[in-house]
């Protein structure tokens, strides 16, 4: 455990953020997961609504630091290759 108090204080701030960031990742992952399964049942539609509503959460998820912006553009291209083998 911290032993000053300022060591203390970043300690309890450390938990705060890290239940804050776990919350943002985890509604990132079921962004894209909404999107895949809708990719699967063959719902063009619905597929691309899912889309636009995850692509400014996977943005916002770079702002924040939370996900590296490789791993943003990789999954964005992803789902959006996904999506176009549907209309095929």
């Amino acid at each position: 455990m911290a032993n000053t108090k300022s060591a203390q204080k970043r300690a309890r701030q450390a938990v705060v953020r890290r239940g804050h960031n776990v919350a943002l990742r985890s509604r990132m992952r079921t962004a894209v997961k909404k999107v895949l399964n809708a990719v699967a049942s063959g719902d063009k539609q619905v597929a691309e609504t899912e889309y636009r509503a995850a692509v400014p959460l996977i943005d916002g998820m770079v702002t924040k630091g939370l996900v590296h912006r490789n791993k943003a553009a990789r999954q964005k291209s992803r789902l959006n290759a996904r999506l176009k083998s549907l209309g095929q």
